[in-house]
């Protein structure tokens, strides 16, 4: 493959193994951090040409066929001569951007790849992409990605042997190695810390026991509950955004339990519970949140306190919201605490609630050198076989991060999109359109070079 050529678009947390991986297939990648996505993200315009050609040198840096630019990926000439340079587009930036990178691959004929759920905006540019010929392959990182090559390869197995899968349940998490969760959330950011939190607001619908269930975004935490793995693990999880499609995307009509959740530590959704309650997820734009005033005056004024003395805001706290108990009210309260929404700590001024407190939880909730992360992955499977017998069944992936090389969910997303980019550039992956991994013509071979690198489900029957 060394005539081909990639443009990769992002350079954020998991891009690095997809420029190696395909750098050792001998492919030349062009790598942009796009300054679009940047000025979308209220970056301040002194940063942003500094950032993103700098982002870029540094993901390819000591990487011999990686090749860093600076692109806006908002100005369609700029991205269509781009585009026009390679043979195939990867695209790891924010999803709301997606459809403008395949617009421009629609009209130079030029097939993408992408590790992000498909939006609607993606799906109405199916004809327009089949009449152009390309394959625009989506969802192909961990969750979305990995999750569904092992979903759809047990659901099909048990159809084909005249089985019937009666409830299908699928827990994720990206989170710090047990040794590494000693913040108050047990968190630890590997991707986005905006799209982590914003992802706790999302309202949750799923199948369970035949029924539809709905939960608003504002009680999600509430619906947690312990979720047993390994004993070694204090896992709780809840569902996470609506499930209810699984049932046709993954071809189980007959399921009547369908819940694809996240997982957390034991701990983590009380004391976001809390921060909801108070009202530290709100993307409302509050002026006093436009200047470097202190956290406990902040607080103060999103609370609408008394004052802003710490017992009044611990009061106004206990007025918006409730504790499971003592103990719990103590830990969460020393939480706040440590995030410092208490203190004379002058605020980083974004606007909202959400930024203001992302701009403080990131670097206070990285991993430091020497850290790992930990991804777990498990999907349940209820069966009802031909014959009349039941199984259940599971299929798990525990990984963790190397803390001198990549860490877990960097190369559970990188790895599987840069194998993607190959079997679409090698013509395995050929079908036209909007697509996802969800047949085995196109599962199969990604399963088989997965397991080159090591990655792959651990399937057992549980009883």
């Amino acid at each position: 493959m060394t005539d081909k050529k990639v443009l990769l678009l992002g350079a954020g947390f998991v891009t690095l193994p997809t420029v190696q991986v395909l750098s050792d297939s001998g492919i030349k990648v062009t790598v942009g951090e796009s300054i679009g996505v940047l000025r979308s993200q209220k970056t301040h315009p002194s940063e942003i040409a500094c950032r993103t050609i700098e982002t870029a040198k540094k993901l390819c840096k000591n990487i011999k066929n990686a090749h860093p630019i600076s692109l806006d990926v908002t100005d369609s000439k700029a991205l269509d001569a781009e585009v026009e340079k390679v043979d195939i587009v990867v695209s790891l930036i924010p999803y709301e951007f997606h459809a403008t990178v395949i617009k421009s691959a629609i009209h130079a004929k030029k097939n993408v790849v992408t590790t992000s759920y498909v939006s609607p905006a993606m799906l109405d540019l199916d004809n327009d992409v089949k009449e152009a010929g390309i394959t625009v392959m989506n969802e192909i990182g961990l969750d979305p990605g990995i999750d569904h090559l092992y979903a759809v390869k047990t659901i099909n197995e048990v159809h084909k042997a005249g089985g019937k899968i009666t409830s299908f349940i699928s827990m994720c998490g990206g989170l710090p190695a047990p040794e590494a969760s000693d913040n108050p959330l047990g968190y630890k950011f590997s991707w986005s810390p905006k799209g982590v939190l914003l992802a706790l607001r999302n309202s949750a619908k799923y199948y369970k026991d035949g029924n539809v269930e709905e939960v608003p975004g504002s009680e999600l935490m509430g619906t947690a509950k312990p979720y047993f793995i390994y004993p070694g693990f204090a896992f709780v999880g809840y569902p996470n955004r609506d499930s209810t499609p699984y049932r046709e995307r993954y071809n189980i009509p007959e399921a009547q339990t369908i819940i694809r959740g996240t997982l957390r530590f034991q701990g983590f959704p009380e004391f976001v519970r809390v921060l909801v309650d108070m009202g530290f997820l709100s993307q409302e734009k509050q002026d006093f949140l436009e200047k470097p005033i202190s956290w406990r005056e902040a607080t103060q004024k999103i609370l609408n306190a008394t004052s802003d003395s710490e017992s009044e805001l611990a009061l106004a706290v206990s007025s918006k919201t409730q504790f499971t108990n003592s103990e719990d009210k103590t830990r969460i309260m020393t939480g706040l605490r440590w995030i410092g929404l208490f203190s004379d700590e002058k605020i980083i001024p974004r606007g909202t609630p959400l930024d203001t407190l992302c701009a403080t939880l990131e670097p206070k909730m990285q991993y430091s050198p020497g850290e790992r992360d930990l991804v777990m992955l498990q999907h349940k499977f209820e069966i009802e076989h031909k014959d009349g017998s039941t199984e259940t069944r599971t299929s798990t992936l525990c990984d963790y991060g190397d803390p001198t090389g990549y860490s877990s969910m960097a190369k559970l997303v990188g790895v599987p999109c840069a194998i993607a980019v190959r079997l679409v550039l090698d013509g395995t992956i050929s079908e036209k359109g909007i697509l996802a991994p969800m047949s085995p013509k196109i599962n199969d071979p990604l399963m088989t070079e997965l397991k080159k690198y090591g990655i792959e489900m651990k399937e057992e029957t549980l009883a």
